[in-house]
């Protein structure tokens, strides 16, 4: 049976200038003006986890910010 660790990581909305994924109340989701150093952004949070071995399990966006929550084998 395979084991892991995990972590959990926060990112307040001051690291973003938009939001990468946005709903509004009635559920309306929309990524059309989503500028392009904002996906830089969070790629740029993937890839440096996963250079550190850190599988992406879950990211959430909100208003204030985003969390990530990640593992890793042991």
């Amino acid at each position: 049976m395979n084991r892991y660790k995990y972590e959990i990581t926060k990112y307040p909305s001051s690291e973003f200038e938009q939001l990468v994924y946005f709903c509004t109340d009635h559920g309306e989701c929309d990524l059309a003006q989503l500028p392009l150093d904002q996906t830089d952004k969070l790629k740029d949070i993937l890839n440096g986890m996963g250079e550190r071995g850190w599988e992406l399990a879950q990211f959430f966006f909100g208003s204030d910010g985003a969390i990530a929550f990640w593992k890793k084998e042991i």
